[in-house]
């Protein structure tokens, strides 16, 4: 072989080599960095769906969860309140849920849930996110209180469906989540039919 071709053979080799190293210094380099862009444990937990028993919940009664960084109430209407919401329609500023974003399809309807017993509502003010109290029973905020939520902050009223009042300074409803009933019976928040 002469020496022409020795070198250019050497060349060739060596080029190849530092190509190889090259790349694999490059795919080494870049792990970190698309390591980066998957979500933490933390956060995959943050906006994974929550199952919340709901079997003791008696009738006035909430259980507070967070999803997604949000608080959550789940609360066990009465018959009595189930049984007023069709009768404040007229006093509510959007008594078909008409704002869709505000709640999935499948609560646009007088009691905003899938199951007419249980609320399931981020209790956030819709006008300053405020976190309104929860006052259920009727005529325990003036003589024609039915139950429902009050905003403190500026006097936002909304029903035991969360349908705010007309008249009040929050523009709409309070949002419902995502929500479904299990096989098991378990209501399950941030989950619903479409998306299991």
């Amino acid at each position: 072989m002469s020496e022409e071709g020795a070198s250019r053979s050497r060349r060739r080799f060596l080029t190849g080599a530092v190509s190889v190293v090259g790349g694999v210094g490059v795919a080494y380099t870049a792990v970190p960095f698309l390591a980066y862009w998957k979500p933490s444990a933390t956060t995959r937990a943050a906006g994974a769906p929550v199952e919340v028993d709901t079997s003791t919940l008696e009738a006035g009664q909430r259980i507070n969860i967070t999803w997604r960084g949000q608080p959550v109430w789940v609360i066990r209407r009465s018959e009595a309140a189930i049984e007023a919401l069709p009768s404040l329609n007229d006093r509510v500023s959007d008594p078909e849920s008409a704002v869709a974003d505000q709640q999935p399809a499948y609560a646009q309807n007088v009691h905003r849930s899938i199951d007419p017993s249980l609320l399931v509502v981020v209790p956030i003010c819709t006008h300053l996110g405020c976190i309104p109290s929860f006052m259920p029973r009727p005529g325990s905020l003036d003589s024609d209180w039915e139950g429902g939520f009050f905003c403190p902050c500026h006097g936002s009223r909304f029903d035991m469906a969360g349908r705010v009042y007309r008249g009040m300074p929050a523009p709409t409803n309070l949002p419902v989540p995502p929500h479904r009933i299990a096989a098991d019976g378990m209501l399950v928040v941030g989950e619903d039919e479409e998306t299991v």
